[in-house]
This record gives C-alpha cells, sequence and structure tokens, in this order.
C-alpha cells in the first residue's frame, strides 16, 4: 500500500473500526497473520484484517474499495495456490469467525466462513448428523463447498454444493445479501461450483444427513501387488452401496505403530475403504481386499470426525496437487496409473491417488456447474514434500501423472484440486458451457472483478 497520506488516514481508521486485528507489514504477528498451508506461497499483503464479524468484513471490503486494493479472501487458507493471499492487496481472513450452529431437528447446519472441516464435523457429531466435507479436517468449509466439494462421504450424500441451502455475502460494492434459491437464484446457481468469485462468504447452511456410525479400512501393501489390488478395489466399488467410498493410495510407509518398522520411508501400496455403517459390515465388504497378502491392517469403527483428524497433511510443507477425472478405469489405464508410482518423489508426503465418483454424486442435480459430476473415477496426484531442493522433481512428477491418464480424462476437472494451471483449467472446472451465464453473474455482483484471487471468472 502506497504510503500516502490518504492510505495512511485510511489504515487508522480501519485499525480504529474493526473489532478484529489489523496487520500491516512491520506489525508483530503480522509473519504469522500471512502464513498459509503451503510453505511455497510466500506473499506480503499490504494489510491483513483478522476479521470477527461480518460488519469487519464489510468495513474491511469497503476500505480496499476506497484505496483500489486488490482483496484475497482467507477461510482455511487451505488453496494449494494460496489464493488466500496476494502481494500488496488486502486480506479478508475470517479464522476468527468459525462458529458452528446445528439445528438437528431440520437436518441443517450454519457454519461460518472461516470455520474448517473439524469445526463443522465435531458440531454435527453429537446429532449422528453430518455433511459431505473434504477429505482432512483443516479445509475451510467456504471455500470447499464454493468450489464443488467432493470428499469421503460424496457418493452417499452427495457432493458439498448438492446440500448448499443458503450463503450469506458481502458483495464487492460492500453491501450484504442472502443467496437462496428464492432469493437471489441465479447468483445461488453461480454459487454451486464458482468460488468465490462472487463475493466473501460469511455463512452457509448445509443440509444434513444421518450418520450414527462410520468405519473405515485401511490396508497396506508391497508396491507390486498395486495393480491386483487396483483391480480388486475397482470390483468391490462396481458392487458396492454408494456409503462406500476411499481410494488407492501409493504412499511412503508412515511412522505409524501399524507400519512394520523395516517399511517405514519405503512405498507402499494402500486401499482405504470408507463406510457409513458398522465395523463387521464393513469386514465382508472389504472381504476381497483383505483376502490379498498385506503387510499392514486398521479395520475398525471411528467417529468420522476423527477420521478426518487422521488424515491431516502437517502445515508448513510444499504442496502441488492436480487431478484428472476420468471416463473410466480399463486394466490398461491400471497398469499405467500403477506404473508411475515406481516414479513417485519418496520418502515424502506425496500420495498417488485414485478414488470412486458415482453414486449420490452421479444421480445429483445437473443444473449447476461442476461438469466432473459423471466421471466414474479420479486420478489426484497430491504432491507434498519439505526439501526446497525436491520441487522441481515433485511438480514434474504431478504433471507426469496427468499427461500418464490423459487418454482416459473427460476433460472436465474439480477446481479445489488444482493450483492456477491456465484459464483452459478453469473453464474445464466449470463446463465451458456454463461460462457465459457465470459471466453475466460476474458482472451483475463484481463488475470490476474486486474478487480476483480465485479460479477467475472474467465479468462477461
Amino acid at each position: 500500500m502506497a504510503p500516502t497520506s490518504k492510505a495512511g488516514t485510511a489504515l487508522t481508521a480501519l485499525r480504529e473500526d474493526l473489532a478484529g486485528e489489523v496487520f500491516a507489514p512491520g506489525d508483530p504477528g503480522y509473519d504469522e497473520a500471512r502464513t498459509l498451508f503451503n510453505a511455497m506461497i510466500d506473499r506480503r499483503p499490504a494489510v491483513i484484517a483478522r476479521c470477527e464479524s461480518e460488519a469487519d468484513v464489510v468495513t474491511t471490503v469497503r476500505f480496499a474499495r476506497e484505496l483500489d486494493l486488490p482483496v484475497a479472501v482467507r477461510g482455511g487458507g487451505h488453496s494449494v495456490a494460496g489464493m488466500s493471499l496476494n502481494d500488496g492487496g488486502v486480506v479478508v481472513d475470517m479464522r476468527r469467525m468459525n462458529e458452528v450452529t446445528v439445528h438437528p431437528g431440520a437436518k441443517a447446519v450454519r457454519v461460518a466462513g472461516g470455520a474448517v472441516m473439524s469445526h463443522l464435523d465435531r458440531a454435527c457429531q453429537p446429532y449422528d448428523l453430518a455433511t459431505t466435507g473434504g477429505r482432512v479436517s483443516t479445509t475451510g468449509v467456504a471455500g470447499f463447498v464454493l468450489g464443488g466439494g467432493s470428499g469421503w462421504l460424496d457418493r452417499d450424500f452427495g457432493l458439498a454444493v448438492d446440500n448448499l441451502l443458503g450463503v450469506d455475502l458481502v458483495t464487492a460494492d460492500g453491501g450484504t445479501l442472502t443467496a437462496t434459491a428464492e432469493e437471489h437464484p441465479e447468483l445461488f446457481w453461480a454459487l454451486h461450483g464458482g468460488g468465490g468469485n462472487f463475493g466473501v462468504a460469511t455463512s452457509l447452511t448445509l443440509r444434513l444427513h444421518e450418520l450414527p456410525e462410520y468405519a473405515i479400512c485401511l490396508l497396506l501393501y508391497p508396491p507390486e501387488s498395486g495393480p491386483e489390488v487396483l483391480r480388486a478395489y475397482r470390483e468391490l466399488i462396481a458392487t458396492a452401496g454408494p456409503e462406500v467410498s476411499g481410494g488407492v493410495i501409493y504412499m511412503t510407509g508412515p511412522p505409524e505403530p501399524f507400519v512394520p518398522e523395516h517399511l517405514v520411508g519405503t512405498l507402499l501400496a494402500g486401499a482405504l475403504v470408507t463406510y457409513a455403517g458398522g465395523e463387521e459390515a464393513l469386514r465382508k465388504i472389504a472381504g476381497p481386499l483383505l483376502a490379498l497378502p498385506h503387510v499392514a491392517e486398521v479395520l475398525t469403527a471411528i467417529p468420522y470426525p476423527d477420521f478426518q483428524c487422521m488424515m491431516d497433511d502437517p502445515p508448513g510443507l510444499r504442496n502441488y496437487w492436480s487431478a484428472e477425472y476420468l471416463t473410466g478405469l480399463p486394466d490398461e489405464l491400471v497398469d499405467v496409473f500403477c506404473a508411475r508410482a515406481d516414479t513417485m518423489p519418496v520418502p515424502t508426503g506425496t500420495q498417488h491417488v485414485m478414488f470412486p465418483l458415482g453414486g449420490a454424486i452421479a444421480q445429483g442435480p445437473t443444473e449447476f456447474p461442476v461438469p466432473y459430476r459423471d466421471s466414474p473415477w479420479a486420478v489426484h496426484p497430491f504432491g507434498i514434500w519439505e526439501d526446497p531442493a525436491d520441487d522441481a522433481r515433485c511438480r514434474q512428477w504431478v504433471k507426469d501423472v496427468r499427461a500418464d491418464v490423459r487418454p482416459w480424462s473427460s476433460g472436465a476437472v474439480y477446481l479445489n484440486f488444482t493450483g492456477d494451471e491456465g484459464p483452459e483449467r478453469v473453464v474445464a472446472g466449470l463446463g465451458a458451457d456454463n461460462l457465459a451465464r457465470l459471466g453475466a453473474v460476474k458482472r451483475t455482483y463484481d463488475p470490476d472483478n474486486v474478487f480476483r484471487f480465485n479460479h477467475n471468472i472474467k465479468p462477461a
């Protein structure tokens, strides 16, 4: 922010008017406030406003507009591209706005814009209720949902946007509105996959589903068993109900008690079966995978929020992810996918993931801008590592995975899994047929493209 008298006066006023804290370069706490999940992102905003309420968000957006500063929005700060941070602009940091209010009788929940999955999941657990969330507990709810929302429960409960009932939004002019199927219906449609393009989501209302039991089966195998494991998993999913999900995951053997010590730090093939039900039923479902020789086994009932925490990746590591959504999973693709594991960076936190879709995803509403809905499988190369010297090889490995599976790609993609991969990938994530309509909504609610630190939709 330029050191002008106008800027200085406005910043002083912001510090006085905000109930929350304001950080500028040089302030104590500034560096902590600009630190994101992905350690590869190092940007220096002019102002970080740690908001306490919707009123604080309104004040911050109006401050940014007065000084013509770009605005980034931080909920969970989990975006792989670091979209919740900018250089020289304003960050609306909602992490303190993390309240969750469950309405069990209505099977609905209101989630503030800074809440993460653990806030949502643990608030719903006492009522044996849940909704589709991310695959870890630290993901921000708002960005996850507005970007489409795929997780362990989506085959049973639908994508997160399929459960979206309403959004409270601070708009680019510093106003407020509520978007539902009845109020601002065109905007509400755009929020089903269009991300943070249209304003700051200060709260969301989501539909809940009954989830009285949950169980998981995690099996680890020698890496050479991967093709046999993936074929067995493919057949399991073909006959299982939508309450079964999970994936086949190549990984570095973690230093956990259930992993033999001599396999820690080595490449392993894993099969994860998640089940919205009890342990004994899961044991029968997972029978074909249990019958294959394996080196580690965890099969247990577990509260869904606890499982979400089990899958967390620590912050402060370097991240580069992507995805391809597939037209099917033929034997040739099984072999191609498994062969690429041989070049996976090991030992790192990197994972080579194939997971199923279908079920309630495929059966959900067809009108929303989520063009990957019909894909039965997805590949998710998840690069995560510690040493900057590994940047080039880890990023290249992710790109190699995408190139390998491109002959079977549907062309569509889930944008929450991708960084900045160019405008063509944004089109792939929203659907070319939807772009004109999305652009018109953008023109109505954000004609100046104030909210552009995202998978950006240009005003039409």
